[in-house]
């Protein structure tokens, strides 16, 4: 399916930023080449997550799975263009799946564990998809009794536990040849959250993934043969794109991690020799403060850390290089919008944990792919004027060979999204850094949008608002991000109750269980208000609110 035109697929192709392989072309190159070597590794806990024991996959073996899976999924029905929806941990049947998609052309939706109905309807709505695959209980929840519930209402779409996928490998050569698979058309569809009230399908296509992989490899440092961990599930950007899509790039070792377990991800690192992997700021700086237990960790293979999701501090970068490890701060999103401070750019830690190379701006040059094939700009949001002098913030907008063609079946918002020139709106706040060498910065300002970022994921406010409004103590309500030091923000709510009602925390949270909305997007600090700020729309202002929230908390 080709989302891109061929009008920029040519051109991209042209500069050198595309070459038109499938995801699946480079894996079957590296395969070949791995030969018997450890290719991919479970996490150490596996057992625990869906009752299967650990498994240590060769580049051979790994080929083997991924062929058994593609006959399973083409004995299922299942053909090119066909859209799945999967649901599965960060085990290597999520990897597996994945490269069983990009080999037979499918398009895949990922999901995270701990979307139930309310978000699953939504998307399986949007995508209608042929397949839905999980696995049968994690954490206590039925995933395949849910996902049977969901089927009801998607005629077309089969329930597929991912131990039923195993067929005929002799099959899938001839469905290849007759329906190959090109290098524009969409191989994955990640969601995201925004100031929307619903989610984001962001379809990306195996050139864009080609590219990332590329690219984050040379900003973050990355080098052939590493071995990297992996703690984030293959749902997003920040793991397929950061981690999964290198690994082939550079044919290391990948080794998963689930759920986020600081002992056990420090034992991986000394375990397997890791010698890069992604972590929020938060958990990097709370390592920073427990020396003993870092002492009693063998880090000497850990040679890099990438990090993102809010703002690093001058004293993470400082106090991770001075354990010989260098940090990358990333600014990215689904959409592909992509800049990176890194060592080899921002040796100074101050300047990395605040500033970003301008990647593409008029006049600048940095050496490398990255530079090359990101284009980037600071716009004045209200009047559309671009943006040169410092100081003055403005919106970021970027284009190039990373940014996404565009937002799934959705024209309106395609076209607020993207401005006159092609450039991606993120949204976020930039200014430039200052004047002499500092020009060649950015420095991040704040966050435009107004999504709630906890733990490195995006929520959308507007879709808590809509769902807490109709609790049946609540006259109206607005949510808002607060800080805090472990996850980066966590989710407070403002109410209005009704007359005589006196609505507690417990009374949303047992209202969004019901609607079946995942843990993570529940409220976990609660204030009453007379009534919630509103401009001369009738809207809620986020700010002025979070403002009030904080000052009410703070009593």
């Amino acid at each position: 399916m080709f989302l891109t035109s061929q009008a920029r697929i040519a051109d991209h192709v042209a500069r050198g930023w595309w070459d038109n392989r499938s995801v699946d072309a480079l894996f079957q190159q590296q395969a070949a080449a791995g030969g018997e070597a450890l290719a991919l590794v479970d996490p150490l806990n596996r057992e625990v997550l869906d009752g299967r024991p650990p498994e240590r996959l060769s580049w051979a073996g790994l080929r083997a799975r991924v062929e058994s899976c593609a006959a399973g999924l083409l004995a299922a029905g299942l053909a090119k263009d066909d859209v799945i929806v999967v649901q599965l941990p960060n085990t290597v049947d999520a990897v597996i799946v994945f490269l069983a998609a990009a080999r037979l052309g499918l398009i895949i939706s990922p999901v995270v564990m701990q979307y139930r109905g309310h978000e699953l309807g939504y998307i399986l709505a949007q995508t209608e998809p042929r397949a839905f695959i999980t696995i049968p209980h994690f954490a206590g929840h039925d995933h395949l009794a849910m996902a049977e519930t969901l089927a009801a209402a998607q005629p077309r779409m089969q329930v597929l536990p991912v131990a039923s996928l195993a067929g005929d490998p002799a099959t899938v050569a001839p469905a290849i040849a007759a329906a190959p698979t090109h290098g524009g058309e969409v191989l994955t569809i990640c969601w995201t959250s925004g100031t929307e009230s619903r989610p984001k399908g962001v379809p990306r296509d195996h050139n864009h993934w080609l590219l990332n992989a590329q690219v984050v490899a040379e900003a973050s440092g990355m080098l052939a043969g590493d071995v990297l961990l992996n703690p984030f599930p293959l749902v997003n950007i920040g793991s397929i794109g950061g981690l999964v899509l290198p690994w082939l790039h550079l044919r290391g070792r990948l080794v998963l991690h689930h759920p986020f377990d600081l002992g056990l991800f420090l034992r991986q690192i000394a375990a397997e020799r890791v010698t890069y992997t992604i972590a929020p700021p938060a958990v990097l700086t709370a390592l920073l403060q427990q020396p003993a237990l870092l002492g009693e960790t063998d880090l000497s293979s850990l040679r890099a850390i990438g990090s993102g999701s809010a703002p690093l501090s001058p004293f993470l970068i400082r106090g991770w290089q001075d354990k010989g490890i260098e940090i990358c701060n990333i600014f990215g999103s689904n959409e592909g919008a992509s800049l990176f401070s890194n060592a080899a750019d921002v040796p100074d830690p101050e300047a990395r944990a605040r500033y970003f190379p301008r990647y593409g701006a008029a006049g600048l040059h940095w050496p490398g792919i990255t530079g090359k094939v990101v284009q980037s700009r600071l716009v004045d949001p209200e009047t559309e004027a671009e943006i040169t002098t410092p100081g003055q913030p403005g919106e970021l907008r970027l284009a190039g060979g990373n940014i996404f063609s565009g937002y799934w079946r959705d024209a309106a918002l395609n076209a607020r999204a993207f401005d006159s020139s092609g450039y991606f709106r993120t949204g976020d706040l930039f200014e430039i850094a200052g004047e002499g060498d500092l020009a060649r910065f950015y420095r991040f300002v704040g966050r435009s949008k107004e999504i709630i970022m906890r733990g490195g994921v995006n929520i959308s406010p507007a879709e808590l608002d809509d769902l807490i409004i109709g609790q049946p103590l609540i006259a109206e309500a607005a949510t808002v991000g607060i800080p805090d030091a472990v996850l980066g923000e966590r989710i407070a709510v403002a109410v209005v109750p009704r007359p005589g009602a006196t609505p507690t925390i417990a009374d949303i949270a047992a209202w969004l269980e019901a609607k079946g909305t995942a843990i993570f997007k529940r409220p976990e600090r609660l204030v009453i208000l007379d009534k919630l700020p509103r401009n001369a729309m009738n809207k809620v202002v986020r700010a002025e609110l979070r403002e009030m929230v904080l000052a009410r908390l703070a009593e």
